[in-house]
């Protein structure tokens, strides 16, 4: 603990070597705990290399408490984030993908077992668009279903074309969540 607190102090004041004492102590550690979050070892090294420098940034708010503690604290935000950063990227071609399940019917009439596959992809689909919320729901089933277009909806709807894209847009960040949390449990 004397020594951590000395390296503590000298990092604040400015000492390269003792803060890279620090992350030699505490690597293991702050390792084991992203790789909790994040499977993949070398994404866990770029969020391990992204903890060191926000502790090296937030060292001198650190309010001599727990050092190990407040370590931990800034790992497991950093991997949660990570997760959010991955969530957000991951593409809309997914659910384009599942919302275009309906237009392979040709390729499914001539194969038994895809047409099986295909009637259990669109009841699940159907499962979780019956989930989302109202607006959201609406705008999917008009939109993909219905093929309206978004003046058609606007104008049923009595809102605004922005607010049905915005819509269609969330409801598709949302049919995606779903989505992958149905597949999940299966």
């Amino acid at each position: 603990m004397e020594q951590e607190s000395f390296l503590i102090k000298k990092s604040i004041e400015g000492s390269q070597d003792a803060f890279a004492q620090l992350v030699n102590i505490y690597k293991k550690y702050v390792f084991a705990i992203i790789l909790n979050f994040i499977k993949d070892y070398g994404e866990a090294e770029n969020v391990a290399q992204e903890v060191f420098l926000q502790i090296y940034i937030s060292l001198s708010t650190y309010s001599n408490d727990n050092f190990k503690g407040w370590i931990g604290k800034i790992a497991a935000n950093k991997s949660i984030d990570w997760i959010r950063r991955k969530k957000a990227k991951f593409s809309e071609e997914a659910v384009e993908n599942t919302t275009n399940l309906i237009d392979s019917a040709s390729f499914v009439k001539n194969n038994p077992e895809m047409s099986l596959v295909s009637k259990e992809r669109k009841e699940l689909l159907s499962k979780v668009i019956n989930k989302m919320p109202e607006i959201y729901r609406i705008a999917i089933k008009k939109f993909y279903f219905q093929e309206k277009s978004y003046e058609m909806i606007a104008e049923e709807e009595e809102v605004t074309v922005k607010t049905i894209a915005s819509r269609l847009y969330r409801a598709k960040i949302l049919l995606r969540e779903k989505w992958r949390e149905e597949n999940e449990t299966l």
